[in-house]
């Protein structure tokens, strides 16, 4: 946002004792607002706020107290999307390709099927609901719900075991010279590293989420999945990053911890034809090849300990 010449930005969170701060350094903004207070600066500033951009949520997929994901996920979310609505502001908020739970039932982001979808964990339930409170209330011809796939890239430093696996297969590679990945707990459909996600360069998620808020597409609403529509195995994602170290491939299979093999997601593949039927020629929001976005996340980011 900054480089497209916005800097008059609100942002919402709570850094406590991390080092989340180091992300905006460098970065232009008015000033940093906590979520417990967000609601008590909004009051007086329907006047001041041109567009609600919510991507904040806990995405921990092990996360077990519900009574928590529901307060922070769903109802913190229906909150703002519902001051949003009563000022008529532009509201773009975070939905998950977790909620399309093992696959089985597609990766389509048609809204006639969000209630057929089965989420497999809390996180996915109390993003589901939101999707579902939306199509309820009959606002989703007034707001966005973006279905982030497996986002990857600069910046997730903080995130501690929810970082990409990017990220943790970097500090292996380069300590240890091997990458371990999870044997398949579907071994006749997928062979050991062959599991597959959809996954997608954070700068190219960033750009695609930002493009919402100018003309042509400032009028564009509903739901859109955000993933780069190919599914990419481990093992190749696992090659990229020793390609980028300048390094053989070394891979090695473990078995998958019990609590993950309920809910492991062997295949995941975004359904774009929605968004390439609007977006899909505009040069501007072409997507970063897998192997190119490892290559540069390694290469000038994380070899350096560098921000974007």
């Amino acid at each position: 946002m900054n480089d497209q010449g916005r800097h008059h930005l609100i942002l919402v969170d709570d850094l406590k004792q991390t080092d989340k701060w180091k992300n905006l350094v460098g970065k232009q903004f008015v000033d940093l607002i906590s979520r417990h207070k967000i609601f008590d600066w909004l009051a007086t500033r329907e006047n001041e706020v041109e567009a609600v951009l919510h991507l904040g949520a806990c995405s921990d997929t092990m996360e077990t107290n519900a009574d928590y994901l529901l307060e922070n996920n769903f109802r913190f979310t229906i909150r703002l999307a519902e001051w949003a609505l009563t000022h008529n502001k532009r509201f773009i908020y975070a939905s998950s390709a977790a909620t399309y739970g093992d696959g089985t039932l597609g990766f389509s982001d048609d809204k006639a099927a969000l209630l057929a979808l089965r989420p497999i964990n809390m996180y996915a339930f109390s993003k589901q609901l939101v999707d579902l409170w939306m199509q309820r209330e009959n606002v989703l011809n007034r707001v966005v719900g973006l279905k982030y796939f497996n986002v990857f890239g600069p910046n997730e430093y903080h995130k501690g075991r929810m970082a990409s696996m990017v990220l943790k297969m970097m500090h292996k590679a380069k300590t240890e010279g091997v990458i371990r990945l999870y044997k398949s707990n579907d071994p006749a459909r997928f062979a050991d590293g062959e599991q597959m996600r959809d996954f997608i360069y954070v700068k190219d998620a960033a750009k695609m989420t930002v493009a919402l808020l100018d003309p042509p597409y400032d009028q564009v609403m509903g739901i859109f999945n955000i993933g780069r529509g190919v599914a990419t195995t481990w093992n190749t994602l696992a090659s990229a990053l020793f390609q980028a170290l300048g390094k053989k491939a070394h891979l090695q299979y473990i078995e998958m911890p019990p609590e993950l093999n309920l809910q492991y997601q062997n295949y995941t593949c975004a359904d774009m034809r929605k968004w390439n039927a609007i977006f899909g020629r505009d040069p501007a929001l072409q997507l970063t090849p897998i192997e190119e976005a490892v290559g540069d996340y390694v290469q000038n980011y994380l070899v350096k300990e560098a921000r974007w």
